[in-house]
C-alpha cells in the first residue's frame, strides 16, 4: 500500500478514487490479480479444479451444504426455476422493486411472472404483501433482498411452503449479510438462494453467479442444467435411471467407455470458468472486510442525511437482520427541494458524483403490461418508491474523503 493511502482508516480497501465517484465499482487488489495469473498459467482455464474449490469455499462461508457456480446471476435464477420444476401453468411471485431478471426467470420456463408490493420500510416483499398478492397457482416465490436487506424470515418461508410453493431467495444484493446469526445463502428454511458476482456487487468474479441450497436433489439438478443437461455417470445427478448405461446399450458400447455421456434434460451452457472462480476465491477472503466498509459508509451517510425533512434514509435495519449494504438508496421529495430527479443527477455528475435509479417497477415494463395486462396501481408502494429513489455511491474502496465529497455534493445540489 502506498504512503498516500496510509491516512485512510484501516478498513478502507483500495487506493483513493479519482475525482469522479461512481455509484458502484469493483474492488480489485494485487492478490486478486495474482490469483487470476496463477490460473492463466495452469493447465485449466475452465472445467478445472478452481470451480469446485470456489464452490466449496462459498458453501463453507454461508454454512450451506451445496453451492453451484454458474456464468451469471440471471443464469442462476433460470437454473433454479428449472431445478424446481416450474413451468407452464405455474405462477411465480416476486418483488416489483427489483431488476428484470428476478421476474424474467419465470417467463424463461413458460411460467407467469407476477408481482407483490413492497414494505415501505424495508423496500422488500413481506409476508403481508405476499399474502395480498397470492393466487392459487403460485408455485414459487422469488423474494428479493433489495439493497442487501435479508427479507426471507422463517415465518415467511413456512407460510409459502404451507401453500405448496418453493422459496427462492434472490440474494444478489445480500451476500455477506445475516439473519438470526445465520449467513445469507445458508438459511435452512430457504430452498435455494441466488447470488450474483457482477462487478458492482459486494464481491465479484467479473460476471458470475451461484445457487446455494441444502437440498442434494436440487443441487444435482442445478449442476445438470448448467452443463447442457449432460451426465457422464449415473451418480452425477441424472433424473432417469442409468442413462449412460442405457445409451451405451443403444450404441453397442460397454457403459465403461470413457467418452460416453448422456443428455437427459434440455440444459444450457451456463458454466463458469476457472479464471472467474480464482478471482472469486480471492474476493471471498475479503468479503467480510468489504461488508464492514460498506456499513461504515452507510453510517456516515445516515449521520449526514438523517435529519433532513426532504430526504428519507435507506431501508431500515429491522432486527434480527444484518444487511450487507449493496445500495444506498435515498428517497427524496424532489418537489420539496425544487428539483427534478434528472436535473439533480446531472448536477451531481457535474460535481463529480455518479448516481443511479433502482428500480423501475418491473410490472410497468412494456413486456409485462402487454403480455399480462399489469398496470399502474398494482404495486403502489413500489411505484411511490420509484418516484423518489436515488442511489448514491457505495463501494468498499470509497475513502472518507469520497464520502464527504458525496455528502457535500448532495447538500449543495439539494440546497439544504
Amino acid at each position: 500500500m502506498s504512503k498516500k493511502n496510509d491516512k485512510n482508516p484501516p478498513s478502507v480497501i483500495g487506493p483513493p478514487s479519482s475525482s469522479f465517484v461512481p455509484y458502484g465499482k469493483q474492488s480489485i487488489d494485487q492478490s486478486d490479480i495474482d490469483a487470476v495469473i496463477d490460473v492463466l498459467q495452469s493447465d485449466f482455464l475452465t472445467c478445472g479444479p478452481a470451480v469446485e474449490q470456489f464452490e466449496r469455499a462459498l458453501a463453507d462461508y454461508c454454512a450451506a451444504c451445496h453451492a453451484v457456480a454458474v456464468s451469471n446471476g440471471t443464469a442462476a435464477l433460470h437454473v433454479a426455476m428449472l431445478a424446481a420444476g416450474i413451468g407452464p401453468g405455474d405462477r411465480v411471485l416476486t418483488s416489483a422493486n427489483t431488476f428484470l431478471a428476478s421476474a424474467n426467470c419465470a417467463e424463461f420456463v413458460g411460467a407467469t411472472a407476477d408481482f407483490a408490493d413492497i414494505d415501505p420500510e424495508t423496500l422488500c416483499v413481506s409476508l403481508e404483501t405476499l399474502k395480498a398478492a397470492w393466487k392459487d397457482d403460485v408455485k414459487a416465490v422469488v423474494a428479493v433482498d433489495f439493497a442487501g436487506y435479508p427479507c426471507v424470515t422463517k415465518e415467511m418461508a413456512d407460510w409459502i411452503h404451507e401453500q405448496g410453493a418453493i422459496v427462492i431467495e434472490d440474494a444478489c444484493h445480500a451476500i455477506g449479510g445475516s439473519l438470526d446469526d445465520q449467513k445469507v445463502g445458508g438459511f435452512p428454511w430457504v430452498d435455494m438462494t441466488i447470488f450474483s458476482f457482477h462487478p458492482v456487487k459486494t464481491m465479484t468474479t467479473g460476471e458470475g453467479g451461484a445457487i446455494m441450497t441444502n437440498d442434494q436433489a436440487l443441487a444435482d439438478c442445478c449442476r445438470l442444467f448448467r452443463n447442457h443437461g449432460m451426465v457422464r455417470k449415473t451418480e452425477d445427478g441424472a433424473r432417469k435411471a442409468d442413462p449412460v448405461a442405457e445409451l451405451s446399450s443403444v450404441l453397442g458400447h460397454p457403459p465403461s467407455a470413457p467418452w460416453l455421456y448422456a443428455m437427459t434434460e434440455l440444459g444450457f451452457n451456463y458454466r463458469i470458468t476457472d479464471i472467474q472462480c480464482a478471482l472469486g476465491m480471492s474476493q471471498l477472503k475479503k468479503l467480510d472486510r468489504f461488508v464492514t466498509r460498506r456499513q461504515e459508509v452507510v453510517d456516515q451517510y445516515n449521520d449526514a442525511f438523517g435529519h433532513l425533512s426532504s430526504v428519507l434514509c435507506p431501508p431500515s435495519v429491522v432486527p434480527p437482520g444484518t444487511p450487507a449494504w449493496h445500495l444506498y438508496v435515498l428517497q427524496i421529495d424532489f418537489d420539496a427541494i425544487g428539483k427534478t430527479r434528472t436535473g439533480m443527477m446531472a448536477e451531481l455528475r457535474e460535481r463529480g458524483v455518479g448516481t443511479q435509479v433502482h428500480y423501475i417497477p418491473v410490472h410497468l415494463q412494456p413486456y409485462y403490461r402487454e403480455k399480462h395486462g399489469y398496470a399502474p396501481g398494482k404495486c403502489p408502494a413500489a411505484e411511490a418508491c420509484y418516484q423518489r429513489c436515488l442511489s448514491l455511491p457505495l463501494y468498499p474502496a470509497m475513502t472518507d474523503d469520497d464520502v464527504r465529497c458525496v455528502v457535500d455534493a448532495v447538500m449543495k445540489t439539494a440546497d439544504v
